[in-house]
């Protein structure tokens, strides 16, 4: 192949094509050649910049109508896209998140809070013949040399500027400058801490797979329970439980967490980064399912799930040692700032949090908090309302906690405003965030597990989506209690966050009304996602459907994960050895059953559901972070 022709040039062959320019008559006047830039990857968290093109440009050729609620345009684009296993499995092993040592860090990047330089693309436009001509690119940090690139002026080039100092990019050809431009990239740091909704529970990155012929059966023959003909798992295990068998268990980002790529915290970072790629987006989470504000956020909680290297510090705490990078935040007690005058009586008796020195610290753009839920019984209050009053669960307890309803989650609620001023008064003394910028912080309110389309009704008794375990039963009764403590809760939610001045995101709420956990279709079910029945084999065949055709990821109408959605999607189970120690015998593979779908996200929202909550943060998020754009305050 022959080589292509370089033209390089002089000053004089510049100044007789400028002559020549402007001697001809032309209609249009020649554009001034321009450095165009974009961020080679604006959302930090993921350590290869493929995969944050591939949301960039799948949020690029979503249509007008799909922009409106642009996160959940892309979920539903990329479930198409991806339909077995969803996308966070493409993605789940190149993040910076260190689950060993519980902090975020990048192989590629030691500082991953605390950058010191961002790479970008840029090209040049508006340069005739360009692909003939060689352009120089100049790289020039403020008071320093610099380095120079030379390449064909059509080539894109990538470049590092320093942060947060910037750079003077500039290009020349033959010796002399032709465009110019001083570049200094915004960085914004997105925290998220708090529960199970927040961590984004129920869609685990990689969920689990199901063989396509075999069935398991819970339970000997002759003794009852005996649960038969149920989806097995693909793989070499021989026995449910044994260690081939948990080797498999779903992954997550965090496994003892079950902190998850699909939760709304992360979509909020990933939307703002894509969405503009001249602005790079830091993100931390510590979200954990079964989190509370005093057992989580300040005292140390070992997650949902049991892992070798569990969570080693509080919410609070480690958000605190990630804004200090990897200089270690000292720890200090608190004995009397915290429980508000023994109100919250679990902080008394020698608090110890970890604090970044002010100076030193990277301060938060936004914190979205997701908490509250567990505080006054989230699960109890969820497990009275689906459990048949003669359930074995109901007496079992301790594994998902205690049964109660309204009258027990109204005590709790009474002293939830204690807890949220407590939080209010560490995430500004603790973690930095100024006084008057209270609205950084931002609380997310819980969508409504049981409306109907009228936003009044609630779910009928039913066992619709409830099959996999003879306990579930959901009663309309105690369904309607339940969401009379969800809309005080609600409530006090929005008064907290008046009073301190927090932003409140609930606008989502009506948006779950007709798409609750019965939500569906069960004779006439249009695909496997909105069938509400859990596939048994019978007498060799498999009905309604075979369960390795279920994919967890599919749009569907309801937006919440049903037990048999949950036992389909995270599939959860613990070694028989430990089920053993806690249980009679008789019951242990039956408990298998109700891990299976309890512990696996039930009652959560789905990965669509996550996206549409993100999709009323993001639009709260942006009015933030607009306002302070202007200001270098409190970075």
């Amino acid at each position: 192949m022959a080589s292509r022709a370089r033209w390089s040039p002089t000053w004089v062959d510049l100044l007789g094509a400028l002559a020549l320019c402007l001697a001809a008559p032309m209609p249009h006047a020649l554009a001034e050649p321009r450095i165009e830039w974009r961020l080679e990857n604006p959302f930090r968290f993921f350590t290869d910049p493929k995969h944050t093109e591939t949301h960039r440009a799948t949020f690029e050729a979503l249509s007008e109508e799909e922009r409106r609620t642009p996160i959940l345009g892309a979920e539903r684009a990329l479930s198409e896209r991806h339909g077995t296993d969803g996308w966070a499995a493409t993605m789940l092993d190149q993040t910076c998140w260190d689950p060993a040592n519980n902090r975020h860090r990048c192989r590629s990047e030691p500082g991953y809070l605390h950058p010191r330089m961002h790479r970008l693309v840029a090209t040049l436009g508006s340069v005739p013949d360009a692909s003939r001509i060689d352009c120089t690119w100049l790289t020039a940090p403020r008071g320093e040399r610099g380095t120079a690139l030379t390449v064909p002026c059509d080539v894109a080039v990538k470049l590092e500027v320093p942060f947060p100092a910037g750079a003077e990019i500039s290009v020349q050809i033959g010796g002399q400058t032709i465009a110019r431009s001083e570049i200094r990239i915004e960085d914004v740091l997105i925290v998220g801490v708090g529960d199970s909704f927040g961590s984004g529970e129920g869609n685990p990155d990689v969920p689990v797979r199901f063989s396509r012929e075999r069935a398991a059966d819970y339970g000997d023959a002759d003794k009852e329970p005996h649960l038969a003909g149920y989806p097995a798992r693909m793989g070499a295990w021989k026995a449910i439980g044994d260690k081939s068998f948990i080797a498999a268990n779903p992954r997550w980002v965090d496994q003892a967490c079950h902190r998850s790529l699909y939760s709304h915290q992360l979509r909020v970072a990933l939307q703002l980064a894509v969405e503009n790629p001249q602005r790079a987006v830091t993100f931390v989470s510590f979200a954990c399912s079964g989190a509370e504000i005093v057992r989580g956020l300040f005292l140390r909680y070992r997650g949902h799930e049991w892992v070798p290297s569990p969570p080693d510090l509080s919410q609070i705490s480690a958000v605190a040692q990630e804004q200090c990078g990897n200089q270690e935040a000292p720890s200090f007690d608190l004995p009397e700032a915290y429980h508000m005058q023994g109100k919250v009586p679990d902080l008394q008796g020698g608090l110890v949090l970890r604090k970044c020195d002010a100076e030193r610290a990277r301060k938060i753009d936004l914190l979205l908090v997701s908490i509250g839920g567990n505080d006054i019984g989230f699960a109890r209050l969820v497990a009275n309302a689906v459990l048949a009053d003669e359930s074995v669960l109901r007496r079992l307890g301790g594994w998902i906690g205690q049964v109660h309803g309204y009258s027990e989650a109204e005590r709790l609620l009474d002293v939830l405003d204690e807890r949220y001023k407590a939080l209010n008064r560490a995430l500004h003394n603790v973690l930095h965030i100024p006084w008057k910028q209270s609205d950084r912080v931002v609380l997310v309110s819980y969508p409504a597990l049981t409306l109907l389309d009228d936003g009044r009704s609630v779910c009928p008794d039913s066992r619709a989506g409830m099959t996999v375990a003879g306990d579930f039963a959901l009663s309309e009764k105690k369904a309607r209690d339940s969401m009379t403590a969800a809309d005080r809760l609600d409530g006090i939610m929005r008064s907290t966050s008046r009073t301190h001045g927090w932003t409140y995101v609930g606008a989502h709420r009506s948006r779950f009304n007709g798409r609750s956990i019965c939500a569906g279709w069960i004779e006439n079910a249009v695909s496997t996602a909105d069938d509400l029945r859990l596939p048994r084999r019978i007498d060799g065949e498999w009905q309604p459907y075979n369960p390795a055709s279920y994919q967890p990821y599919a749009s569907r109408q309801r937006w919440f994960r049903t037990p048999n959605d949950a036992f389909l999607t995270a599939h959860f189970h613990v070694s028989q050895s430990i089920l053993q120690k806690a249980l009679p015998t008789k019951t242990v593979n039956w408990f298998q059953v109700l891990l299976a779908s309890l512990y696996s996200g039930a009652f959560h929202p789905t990965a669509e559901g996550q996206a549409a909550i993100a999709d009323a943060v993001v639009v709260e998020a942006r009015r933030i972070l607009g306002r302070y754009a202007e200001s270098s305050e409190g970075r």
